[in-house]
């Protein structure tokens, strides 16, 4: 992440699904002759803007609970597809207004599996935590939701697959899909696409070729030569990120056996001064590395692993490249970033997902595109981010996080990046000594491929079984 604080824009947000639990006590309390619960969900459109062009598309939407259970919103996605106006057009989301209350309703697009003549981007709704439940028969009201392109030029909806012109009143739409934890439930999609996060039965055998990095931190210090010798470079230079005046502690990175692999810690620790935080960093010295996939299993910590807690803490996995100038268009960087105790203004543990295309630091405007979460994301997660002509799409744990669009692809080579930084230090201003741990197992980059989450763990497995360590094959820049 750059040295700089997050920008107050408007999200463009994705929350991942929550798993719901029936407790034992529960179970123990149904006749033993009743059927399961049946969750269903239907989707209802109206549009605000019924015009062939129009400043902005406004699907207003209504999810209903069809079946006899409880449905938990934050398990629904609903995709309304539609026609870009041109290959490179970027768009923006935003919600007017919600019953729900637009703060727990997100949104981001993607691009169909397979694109079609009236549907090659879609724009996927979603719901946080905080959006609650939906008791049989209820509905989530009104949502009047509405995007626009990002240079504000009018768009062309007539031709967008699931866009009615006459539908100027609530009515269902089948022509909207909507899914219920990665199951379609509602809807038909454009032909030849079924929206499933991940895509269903993905093939496991990775792409043959390939120029690739593969790391696994097989190394005994911060000191050992063949760090250096493999392309990494663990920081000791002064700047940010993070609290001005911080130390980039070297020493502070370590490694160590775990269930049969080794592993990376970067620890940071405060006694809340300036003077009295190190924090940690690890990154190749080569920026050499654009398109294609990019993995690493990293383990974020909610808690310290000693003293107490508080800090607005960020942990990272990220690529990134230099900004030659403000507001300079060739400037890239993609980030996965979880605050275990918030920051940012936000009070509690987050984790995003952020696509920069460039930004100002002083004063501060930034162009972006970034999904989030709020929930914890404490243990170990498999963190995947693929990059394409066409858009850039994150796994987490091999489910969809997000897809950020074309707008915000890399113009040049990037580093690989792994830190842990504090933003600040208000979130804990006692003088007690306290340390945080993140922890990662490996990190792979295929050049120019694509790969699915599946075919990252058996690339990562074909290299354990041959005992691989290390390998890098991706050409300099």
């Amino acid at each position: 992440m750059t040295s700089t604080t997050r920008p107050s824009l408007p999200r463009v947000a994705a929350a991942t699904a929550v798993a719901l639990a029936l407790g034992a006590a529960g179970l123990a309390a149904l006749p033993v002759t009743a059927s399961a619960a049946t969750d269903d969900v239907a989707v209802q459109y109206r549009t605000g803007a019924t015009g062939a062009m129009a400043d902005q598309t406004e699907p207003w939407l209504k999810v209903r609970n069809t079946g006899d259970g409880t449905v938990q919103l934050s398990t629904v996605k609903v995709r309304y597809y539609f026609k870009a106006d041109s290959a490179g057009a970027g768009y923006r989301f935003a919600c007017s207004w919600a019953v729900k209350g637009c703060a727990d309703i997100t949104g981001t697009f993607g691009t169909p599996a397979h694109p079609t003549a009236n549907a090659d981007r879609y724009l996927e709704i979603g719901f946080t935590p905080g959006a609650g439940t939906l008791a049989p028969g209820a509905d989530t009201g009104d949502m009047q939701l509405r995007f626009h392109r990002a240079d504000w030029q009018p768009l062309r909806q007539s031709d967008d697959y699931s866009f009615g012109a006459s539908q100027t009143a609530y009515a269902d739409w089948p022509k909207v899909t909507a899914q219920l934890s990665g199951t379609t439930v509602w809807g038909t999609a454009p032909e030849g696409n079924d929206p499933t996060d991940p895509p269903t039965d993905p093939p496991t055998d990775p792409p043959t070729g390939g120029q690739t990095l593969f790391d696994d931190f097989a190394y005994t210090t911060s000191s050992d030569p063949r760090i250096a010798a493999n392309g990494w470079s663990v920081r000791s230079n002064s700047g940010g990120p993070g609290v001005p005046g911080a130390t980039w502690a070297p020493e502070n990175v370590t490694f160590a056996g775990s269930g049969g692999s080794s592993v990376m810690n970067l620890r940071t620790s405060t006694t809340g001064t300036a003077d009295g935080t190190k924090q940690t960093e690890v990154l190749t010295k080569a920026t050499k590395f654009k398109n294609g996939t990019y993995a690493a299993r990293v383990k974020f910590s909610d808690a310290p692993v000693s003293g107490p807690d508080g800090d607005h803490l960020v942990q990272t996995f990220f690529t990134i490249n230099d900004l030659q100038a403000p507001m300079a268009d060739n400037y890239a960087e993609y980030d996965f970033e979880y605050l275990p105790n918030g920051g940012w203004g936000e009070p509690s543990n987050i984790l995003y997902t952020t696509s920069w295309e460039t930004y100002d630091p002083d004063p501060w405007q930034a162009v972006n595109q970034h999904t989030e979460a709020r929930q914890s994301y404490a243990g170990w997660h498999d963190l995947v981010v693929t990059i394409d002509g066409s858009a850039i799409t994150y796994y987490i744990d091999g489910r969809l996080f997000g897809t950020h669009d074309a707008a915000y692809l890399p113009e040049r080579p990037m580093s690989i990046n792994f830190n842990q930084w504090l933003i600040d230090l208000a979130g804990q201003t006692s003088s007690t000594p306290r340390a945080y741990d993140q922890q990662v197992d490996y990190v792979l980059h295929v050049k120019d491929q694509v790969l699915t989450p599946a075919q990252v763990t058996a690339k990562v497995n074909a290299y354990r079984a041959t005992g691989t360590t290390f390998e890098d094959t991706v050409p300099a820049a």
